[in-house]
């Protein structure tokens, strides 16, 4: 059965002037949580992951479909006059701006936090950058690739004597938004003791930075860098992927002593556990070739079917690592229904993408949404709002579209 779209935060609205990943993402969560999320967009063209592809359907990237729904696209062209107007009559009348521009260059255009606090001193006014609003880079365009290597994570990612790698998805633009929709909420809740809203800053790099986590523990207490293990981990052995018979791979993770006893009852390595060189997690650390070559050659006597039978109860953490039509297709994940499906009258068929992994039990959530809006076309919404929340007439809107300073789809 269908459910309602979540009332979490209904009644507020986001004026979304972001693009490509991190504010966008964030501004996804808000409307998956029912905030009215009105995404300005460039008429020229709209945001760059319009034309991030191929795949496309029809015209629209499954890029774009990813990380827009429940937004509705406005197409102006903010550095006309007339279109500066109308940004600052929906900022009077938004609870959110969220923007990713390079640092100073909408204070330059006049719609900087100082600017906009003076229209809306409840206005919570969230930026996105790759580095910062000041300091030695705050000039510099910032992606995801380029702060995950300054940032270290693209060091400890890869082969143990390979080349370091690029997560496969953008791991700390994804991050920087959901920190970004985070602190918003919390700005919110802030605001309704206050009556006040505030600036709030996040960055592609202190995101990354802060996700190194124990990683970042072990360097700034003991002074041990990091290096990469693959699929291993440098604390807890045995905690990787294995090949089995049928050239698939297995992960699995024995975290503690337990788990080690176990894992070598079900694979018939019992004798392991009387090595001394094995018995604890420190000494397993120690002599991690050693007990990793033994295991290697016992996962190729079976398949991972095989595997997955031995270990199932088993009471420790293990996994087959999946492809992408794999993971879909994981009893679980259908089970969690993580796949939404939407019609898109610009596509003329139903479009899926991951649905929203959290749920509540009041405020429902759930990827069938029944009344989830599909991500826009471009200039989709520009009539509807600007005669909702301005006081533009249909003739004015006319006259807007034919100046180009907006585009009108619907």
């Amino acid at each position: 059965m269908a459910c309602s779209k979540s009332t979490l935060l209904s009644g507020v609205r986001v004026l979304d002037l972001t693009r490509i990943l991190a504010g966008p993402y964030a501004t996804m969560i808000l409307g998956d949580m029912g905030a009215e999320v009105i995404k300005i967009e460039n008429p020229n063209g709209g945001d760059d992951t319009r034309t991030w592809g191929p795949p496309y359907m029809g015209t629209e990237s499954t890029y774009f479909l990813s990380i827009n729904r429940n937004k509705k696209s406005v197409a102006l062209n903010m550095k006309h006059k007339e279109g500066a107007r109308i940004i600052r009559t929906l900022v009077r009348k938004s609870d959110i701006l969220m923007e990713n521009f390079i640092p100073g260059k909408l204070d330059n255009m006049g719609f900087g936090y100082g600017e906009m606090q003076k229209l809306n001193k409840g206005l919570i006014y969230c930026s996105l950058s790759g580095y910062g609003s000041d300091g030695p880079y705050a000039g510099r365009a910032g992606y995801d690739v380029i702060a995950s290597s300054i940032g270290g994570l693209n060091h400890i990612t890869g082969p143990e004597n390979g080349d370091p790698c690029r997560v496969g998805v953008a791991l700390t633009d994804i991050s920087t938004g959901l920190y970004a929709h985070g602190a918003v909420l919390g700005a919110l809740l802030q605001r309704e003791k206050t009556g006040f809203g505030q600036k709030i800053e996040c960055n592609l790099l202190s995101t990354q930075v802060a996700l190194l986590s124990h990683i970042a523990s072990a360097y700034l207490n003991v002074g041990v860098d990091a290096k990469r293990w693959g699929t291993g981990h440098a604390n807890i052995v045995p905690y990787q992927a294995f090949l089995t018979k049928d050239n698939q791979y297995l992960t699995i993770g024995a975290g503690n002593n337990k788990h080690f006893v176990s894992l070598c009852k079900l694979m018939e390595l019992e004798w392991l556990l009387k090595e001394a060189q094995f018995a604890t997690n420190e000494s397993r650390v120690m002599n991690r070739k050693e007990l990793i070559a033994i295991l290697k050659k016992k996962f190729l006597e079976k398949s991972i079917s095989e595997w997955l039978e031995v270990l199932e109860g088993s009471g420790f953490p293990y996994g087959p690592i999946n492809n992408i039509e794999q993971a879909f297709n994981d009893e679980q994940v259908q089970h969690n229904r993580m796949v939404m499906e939407m019609d898109h009258p610009g596509i003329g068929s139903k479009i899926r993408v991951a649905g929203p992994p959290v749920r509540y039990s009041e405020h429902s959530s759930h990827p069938t949404i029944s009344n989830s809006s599909h991500p826009p076309l471009l200039g989709e919404h520009s009539r509807e709002v600007l005669c909702e929340l301005t006081d533009l007439s249909s003739s004015d809107i006319d006259e807007l579209v034919k100046a180009g300073v907006v585009l009108d789809s619907a």
